[in-house]
């Protein structure tokens, strides 16, 4: 099979979606593996490394595209590539397409089969491929937090420690999940006081078992949100409902029960954020400020850290991307039903119920 790695063009990007390594393993067994000039350059990964291990290095994505059987990415196609992808491709990344009605539709057009590392299952019915990178934007949630909480940046000009004598930063972290525990880790080593909300009381229970006495679990509704809201320096949204649109927990009638210069920190942006008040922002210019709220809704956040994110990611989506490359599509599929799971759309079919129940499009099982 021939493997296409194309470089990012999502701003701020810096993630590769294949480390020299897989080149090596991939070639080794005889398949073919394109990388685009450049595409490791911001994980510190130079053409030269992959070059050594086997593969051919391709000047233009165009090239690239045309040749691949599978293209393996970080990121979702933008506009750019989506003339790109055709009918008999697949392309395995992060689509998020709950978020997009665009995306999807461009890419349902192109004929292209679509295999969401968000959707893909493991054997205990987790998320394998989203979790390294919700561990990352967790942990990053609370650096950047702590960050936009300074006064220079429109913060309120909050320590999240505090100092004797002045309390610390009081942080609202919404979800329990793989995002919301890694935040509410590094906040709580920050001395922060933290409360964690969700609706799964197993999961609260849990984390009352893990975290250190400066967090507290409140069971997720409507008024313990709003009352939480009101207190908060810091406001993380860290809600996942697999392949679906975000839940809206924060209205904006509700910012007005904050203080002026908190924070808001929603990764939840990914799949359309959880603050009504909430749109996709970019690294380079990652806040904006609605009712004298800073809001942070960078859409690839583990994108920053691109040395760490790519190592974390391909040690996890490697397997797979060999799964598919030995046994093809329906091959993979048959002897792993966590990946026919990951395949939301094909030949032209929504084959993912969440994304399909979002934009009202027909739903065809897989295989379709």
């Amino acid at each position: 099979m021939i493997i296409g790695v194309p470089r990012e063009i999502k701003p701020d990007e810096y993630r590769v979606a294949m480390l020299p390594f897989g080149v090596e393993e991939l070639t080794r067994r005889g398949h073919r593996v394109l990388i685009q000039t450049g595409a490791g350059i911001g994980s510190g990964l130079a053409d030269d490394e992959y070059r050594d291990c086997g593969a051919t290095i391709v000047e233009a994505a165009a090239d690239l595209f045309a040749e691949a059987d599978l293209v393996v990415k970080v990121k979702e196609p933008l506009p750019a590539e989506w003339p790109l992808l055709r009918p008999g491709q697949s392309l395995f990344t992060f689509f998020h397409f709950a978020a997009s009605e665009t995306l999807t539709r461009a890419v349902l057009d192109t004929g292209a089969t679509a295999v969401a590392y968000e959707t893909l299952r493991g054997k205990r019915g987790d998320l394998p491929l989203l979790t390294p990178m919700s561990e990352v934007a967790g942990r990053m949630s609370i650096q950047e937090g702590a960050k936009y909480l300074e006064r220079p940046q429109e913060g309120r000009g909050i320590l999240l420690s505090g100092v004797p004598g002045v309390p610390p930063a009081n942080i609202l972290i919404l979800g329990g999940g793989i995002v919301g525990t890694n935040a509410a880790r590094i906040a709580a080593g920050f001395q922060a006081d933290v409360s964690i909300l969700d609706i799964n009381v197993d999961r609260l229970r849990y984390l009352e078992d893990i975290m250190p006495p400066n967090v507290n679990t409140v069971f997720s509704d409507r008024h313990s949100i709003r009352e939480r809201l009101a207190q908060a320096d810091l406001v993380i949204g860290a809600v996942l409902i697999e392949g679906a649109r975000a839940p809206r927990l924060v209205s904006r009638a509700d910012l007005a029960r904050m203080k002026p210069g908190a924070v808001i920190i929603d990764v939840a942006i990914d799949q359309g954020g959880c603050i009504e008040t909430s749109r996709a922002t970019t690294h380079s210019q990652p806040t904006y400020i609605v009712d004298g709220i800073v809001h942070y809704c960078v859409t690839n956040m583990p994108g920053a850290v691109g040395r760490t994110s790519t190592y974390a990611l391909c040690n996890v989506t490697f397997p797979y991307v060999l799964k598919l490359a030995e046994l093809g599509i329906a091959g993979a599929c048959a002897q792993d039903p966590g990946i026919a799971h990951a395949i939301n759309l094909h030949a032209g079919r929504v084959t993912n119920r969440a994304v399909a129940a979002t934009f009202g499009l027909p739903f065809s099982e897989w295989p379709a």
